[in-house]
């Protein structure tokens, strides 16, 4: 209702506005006309319809002055009483048109901008005379309250007859989703082609919605049309945009399809070298891959660059297309598109400059060998197996349930420790480390590190574990124990460490040497030690004693 009062103030206002103008006297020129401007081609229109251009000077009156001399007359001829009846007279070089016998403009051969204005001149000058019939059987609409009364009440019914036909395609496609819906979630039995579409049914409900409702905007777009052609039409002074609104929606149709016709030979040129670049990146993939997998062996690459080389190659083969598709594209050559690449650009250098910094970090990773996919490796203060080494991001997972993603700027400025590089069959290091005071022999501490290395099944017996005293601090001595894993050491390297702490904490405490270093004064009365019990868990079902040990005979150490 909003849009149909809107469009009524613009169909009636000029109206009023119109029967004042044109007892007003027109003026010689236009305000603020220069000699430039004044020499230019002008056009008389008389309510909004293009009667007649002039485009030469006459009797010294430019074609500015003689628009306003031909509005000054119409105005005179439309208000003086008389039947209104339009003629034309030939007058050599020129046609004179008159209302009611009064001369209202005259138009000449150089009007035209025909190749030949002489002969052009008979023919132009009928259309004139017939737009200025229609356009002096209009004026009398104007002033007549009985034809502006009938425009309103049509004008009213085509709006409500507008709004119902909206609301019942809208209604009418909500309906039909329903119904496709409905079908679509009926069972169907197996084998049958409703069993097919059944089995696609999400991607088959959201494709007819869409073409659902691009049918009903489209109706909705026509009936708008429709409705604005024929209000505009009952008001002489809106007629001519009336006149034009259908033509204008139907040429823009016609521009849209001739430029896509237009584009399509760029665009099958454009697609044929998209075609050619995926099949030399297949060839190219397929190519490093054999040699990834070491079946090709290469002296120009090996089998860790063969994934960077392999993305590297591909991209600069998608670059190349680009470059080459770019001029087939539509639109490639206008400003808007250029202007469009210029912004592109320069969003991506000022916003992207991080991201670059991620994928040449990541690239130096691949190049530089520092890590592997599989291997058991320690950055910062993470450590685990390398699962993903990807351009932006390396993924890690610490064996405790974790999956850290570490960017591969932060790996790049830290220090890599990796404990499968010198390892053979893909196995790791594993090392730990223990303080023990002074009062222990490091003799006898080195026993038993190396015999709870040998009571571990994951400790590989070749090449045999060894320990290194890697301190003498002020309290205690640091021992470290060195030994690679075996084909029965677990996947994570977090349980094959867990399985050897197990075994230290047992050696020690059949021993009776403390695994502990304090900054003290003095060393305490009895060694801080497990005593000797059952240190196993019991087994499901057996109760504990209120010591707290199982009741079921302990297992030797």
């Amino acid at each position: 209702m909003c849009q149909f009062l809107l469009l009524l103030w613009v169909a009636l206002w000029p109206h009023w506005l119109g029967a004042q103008s044109l007892d007003l006297p027109a003026p010689a020129s236009r305000p603020g006309a220069t000699a430039d401007s004044a020499a230019a081609p002008d056009t008389l229109y008389l309510h909004n319809r293009r009667i007649a251009t002039f485009r030469t000077t006459m009797l010294n009156d430019t074609p500015v002055e003689r628009v306003r001399l031909a509005e000054a007359a119409l105005a005179t001829a439309l208000t003086a009483p008389g039947p209104r009846s339009v003629s034309q007279t030939s007058t050599g070089d020129s046609v004179r048109f008159e209302i009611d016998g009064r001369t209202v403009f005259f138009l000449t051969a150089g009007d035209s901008d025909a190749p030949r204005p002489d002969a052009a001149l008979e023919a132009q000058a009928r259309d004139v005379l017939l737009r200025l019939e229609t356009a002096v059987a209009e004026a009398g609409e104007v002033r007549d309250p009985r034809r502006i009364a009938l425009g309103l009440a049509l004008s009213l019914v085509a709006t409500l007859a507008a709004w119902l036909l909206v609301r019942g395609t809208f209604r009418l496609r909500r309906r039909l989703a329903m119904r496709v819906r409905d079908a679509l979630l009926t069972p169907a039995a197996p084998g049958t082609p409703a069993a097919l579409v059944s089995t696609y049914a999400e991607h088959a409900r959201v494709a007819s919605r869409l073409l659902m409702g691009a049918v009903a905007w489209t109706l909705v777009v026509l009936i708008v049309d429709a409705w604005v052609t024929f209000v505009l039409h009952q008001f002489a002074w809106t007629r001519p945009w009336g006149e034009r609104s259908t033509a204008w929606l139907l040429e823009l149709l016609r521009q849209f399809a001739g430029a896509i016709a237009s584009a399509v030979p760029g665009l099958v040129v454009a697609a044929l070298i998209f075609v050619i670049a995926r099949m030399v990146t297949q060839a190219n993939a397929a190519f490093l891959r054999r040699v990834e997998s070491g079946d090709i062996a290469l002296a120009w690459i090996d089998r860790d660059t063969a994934s960077p080389t392999r993305r590297l190659s591909n991209f600069v083969i998608w670059l190349f297309a680009l470059a080459m598709a770019y001029p087939y594209l539509p639109g490639a050559n206008t400003e808007a598109f250029k202007a469009l690449s210029v912004m592109a650009g320069l969003m991506l250098s000022l916003g992207a400059s991080s991201v670059v910094g991620q994928a040449l970090s990541g690239l130096s990773l691949m190049y530089s060998r520092s890590l592997r996919v599989g291997e058991y490796v320690k950055i910062g203060d993470t450590e685990g197996t390398v699962t993903s080494l990807g351009m932006f991001t390396t993924k890690v997972h610490t064996g405790l349930g974790e999956e850290v993603s570490l960017p591969n700027s932060v790996i790049f400025s830290q220090p890599i420790r990796n404990f499968s590089r010198l390892v053979e069959d893909g196995q790791f290091m594993l090392q730990t480390g223990v303080t023990i005071g002074y009062s222990t022999p490091w003799r006898q501490v080195h026993a038993m590190l190396l015999e709870a290395a040998g009571r571990t099944p994951g400790v590989a017996a070749e090449p045999r574990p060894y320990v290194v005293q890697t301190a003498l601090s002020d309290f205690y001595v640091e021992y470290r124990l060195c030994a690679q894993s075996n084909k029965n050491a677990p996947r994570r390297r977090a349980e094959a460490l867990h399985q050897l702490h197990a075994n230290i904490l047992d050696v020690f405490n059949e021993n009776g040497v403390q695994i502990m270093s304090p900054h003290y004064r003095s060393d305490p009365p009895e060694p801080q030690v497990v005593p000797q019990g059952p240190w196993t868990s019991p087994s499901p079902g057996e109760p504990l004693s209120p010591a707290g040990a199982a009741t079921a005979p302990a297992q030797s150490p």
